[in-house]
């Protein structure tokens, strides 16, 4: 019995393992640099923020507001903000249909750090095709981890070390 939920246990991750890489496969590659005429963004209440990586890590969320996996996740994203005083973080909002949902969802959600509205063009350059994808950026602007679904505090650590 404990053999066969040993192998189960096994092959259920191995299967999501392979799953998370088809789907993290059309995301954009680790040492990309991005590269866009976008360098910031308006956030939720009318004030501007760049988007690249400036002097330390950053980490870029884009989320919708009626994705029930962002509701999940981003909790975990607002404790990696408020203890690790190195690393940027900014959420960017896609497919909202207005600006009051998207302050909705940070209302709700009680998020401490930057907002952001974004555009066609920046789900374009970062090649989202799903809620919600992380990127982690370097100082020089280079992606050096990407992810694609719920992702947990110590998996969002771990990929900023």
């Amino acid at each position: 019995m404990l053999r066969s939920l040993a192998i189960q246990l096994v092959f259920f991750i191995a299967v999501f393992n392979v799953l998370s890489m088809f789907k993290e496969s059309s995301m954009l590659s680790d040492n990309t640099t991005v590269e866009s005429d976008i360098v910031s963004l308006p956030t939720i209440d009318d004030k501007m923020i760049p988007i690249t990586a400036n002097e330390k890590k950053k980490i870029l969320y884009f989320f919708a507001p009626w994705c029930q996996i962002c509701h999940a996740s981003i909790s975990n994203l607002e404790n990696i903000y408020l203890k690790r005083g190195d690393i940027d973080v900014v959420a960017i909002a896609l497919d909202f249909d207005n600006v009051e949902e998207v302050q909705q969802f940070v209302a709700d959600k009680a998020l401490t750090f930057p907002v952001a509205l974004g555009n066609m063009e920046i789900k374009t350059t970062f090649q989202i095709t799903g809620y919600p994808s992380y990127y982690v950026l370097d100082e020089n602007n280079a992606v050096i981890a990407q992810s694609l679904g719920y992702s947990t505090e110590l998996g969002l650590y771990l990929r900023t070390l």
